[in-house]
């Protein structure tokens, strides 16, 4: 039976690697998230124990290992409309304020797991267009992002299963957005996927080459970063956003001590912050 056992050395050199990599800082004593995460692939990649798995990812130059240890690591459960305020607020009072924008309407959901958020997006702004038809003439883009591989495939066939689609999806919304499939699934009609395009994105690198936004949805993300982090996040995605750009954060989120380049705008329910000018 292999040794799945990580000890102190190696569990220190596996929390610097991965925060060297993409950001997450794990805190003390997570050897069985490791574990747990990690273990699946030593069958894959023919690998006797997690000690020389994690040896080989921090000290070799295997890509495909590399992805995949990044991918376990930062793959997260996500659910449709998560906290619901959000997209209410989006749909009954933001997109008000960019009625009649010549150009198209951006949008960007970071760290967008298995699609969830940006299709909720989408949906929420059909349904915003079925009050208001015409009123974005240059159109409408929502660019998700993630750093796994494996999430972007996901997002790009578009295809849930029963138990993804019971998390947080009325019986209207799929009855009106989703189509079945031939193997079971239902997958998203093309009105919906023909807003949202996907790109991998490390949010520790650059992403100037995203362009500029209206809306950033950044939820649920910086929890797993160093203070130092989250600044840096939040200054680049100042930069990015337009005059009177709008950021969604997560509800247990703040932007407390990490920025001052947004003013918060309390709501009933939620909140979100406005780029300051």
């Amino acid at each position: 039976m292999p040794d799945k056992e990580i000890g102190i050395q190696d569990y220190a050199m596996f929390r610097d690697y991965l925060e060297r990599q993409c950001g997450i800082v794990l805190g003390d004593n997570k050897q069985y998230l490791v574990r747990s995460r990690l273990s699946p692939l030593l069958r894959r990649f023919n690998i006797a124990n997690l000690p020389q798995l994690i040896g080989n990812v921090v000290n070799g130059r295997d890509r495909t290992l590399r992805e995949a240890v990044i991918d376990a690591m930062t793959t997260n459960e996500t659910l449709w409309f998560r906290d619901t305020y959000p997209f209410e607020l989006l749909k009954n009072e933001l997109l008000q304020k960019f009625k009649g924008k010549a150009g198209p309407l951006r949008i960007w959901s970071a760290a967008c797991s298995s699609g969830q958020e940006p299709y909720s997006i989408a949906m929420s702004i059909l349904e915003f267009l079925q009050r208001s038809p015409g009123a974005f003439p240059g159109g409408v883009q929502i660019v998700g992002t993630d750093i796994s591989s494996d999430m972007l495939n996901r997002c790009k066939t578009a295809e849930y299963d029963n138990l993804s689609l019971s998390r947080g999806l009325s019986d209207e919304r799929k009855r009106q957005f989703f189509e079945p499939t031939a193997n079971g699934t239902m997958r998203l009609r093309s009105q919906v996927t023909n807003m949202v395009s996907f790109r991998p994105i490390n949010l520790l690198e650059s992403y100037s080459s995203l362009g500029k936004f209206d809306i950033v949805f950044c939820r649920n993300v910086l929890i797993y970063f160093s203070a130092q982090i989250k600044t840096q996040i939040l200054q680049q995605i100042a930069a990015g956003l337009n005059k009177e750009g709008i950021l969604f954060l997560g509800a247990s989120e703040s932007m407390s001590g990490l920025s001052d380049a947004f003013s918060m705008v309390r709501c009933n329910p939620g909140l979100y912050y406005l780029k300051k000018q």
